[in-house]
């Protein structure tokens, strides 16, 4: 039987059991994209593919951990982010929220309001121009864009992630937009 063919389930099942051919399939289907992940996150080729190697094991380490309750890959990438994020502080380029510009963003997430990117305004942007504005932006703010327009998460889980109050995080995302449009508007 040819692994390149295997659901991932069964793939899980044999990697459980230690098998090193299911976990170099693994490997060989997941790879490009937890390393796209850990690169959004730290910002740093060299950095992203050890965090994406060192997630790797942590997860055939933790396999038996999984329980299915989300798919596989969304499981791994829970992990790659954890990392990212760890790894991310390590760098000591890490800005505490509730450091950033001295404010306190808890206090203020009553007055953000939903100021969101309309539909007319992302037609008009060039993917380029927003990976210009991406790249203009500071560290905290393309992490929140990027975990919540890239990957995915809610506010919920980016408030976990990001070891944040739930307001914070909804304020920090608004920010981000805020300050994203005004880079993309001066492309």
């Amino acid at each position: 039987m040819s692994l390149t063919t295997t659901d991932i389930s069964v793939l899980v099942s044999l990697c459980k059991k230690e098998n090193q051919l299911a976990q170099l399939e693994v490997y060989n289907r997941y790879h490009k994209a937890m390393y796209n992940v850990a690169a959004r996150i730290v910002k740093n080729t060299a950095e992203a593919e050890d965090v994406m190697q060192e997630s790797f094991i942590a997860a055939f380490d933790k396999i038996e951990s999984f329980k299915g309750t989300a798919t596989f890959g969304a499981w791994l990438k829970r992990i790659v982010v954890n990392n990212s994020i760890s790894q991310y502080k390590k760098s000591s380029r890490f800005v505490s929220v509730d450091d950033y510009d001295g404010i306190q963003l808890e206090d203020t997430a009553d007055e953000v309001t939903s100021n969101g990117i309309s539909e007319a305004d992302y037609k008009s942007v060039e993917a380029s121009q927003l990976m210009q504005g991406l790249d203009q932006l500071n560290d905290k703010y393309r992490q929140v864009i990027s975990l919540h327009y890239l990957e995915g998460y809610d506010h919920e889980e980016i408030s976990e992630i990001l070891n944040v109050t739930y307001g914070n995080a909804r304020t920090l995302l608004s920010r981000a937009k805020d300050s994203l449009r005004t880079k993309i508007e001066r492309l």
